[in-house]
């Protein structure tokens, strides 16, 4: 038995602008990140292992 496809949703007007909105902010928030522990304490372990 087929299964049906469900058509896409399409923003429109405002909520085209707000979704926009929030992808640029959500953009901006991707390299905010800091893994300098993390990084540091894997590079120690690494070299203790003498990989």
């Amino acid at each position: 038995m087929a299964t049906t496809i469900k058509s896409i949703p399409v923003l429109k007007a405002k909520e085209a602008k707000v979704f926009d909105a929030k992808v640029i902010a959500n953009t901006s928030k991707k390299a905010t990140i800091n893994f300098a522990t993390q990084t540091s304490t894997a590079n120690k372990i690494l070299a203790k292992a003498k990989i």
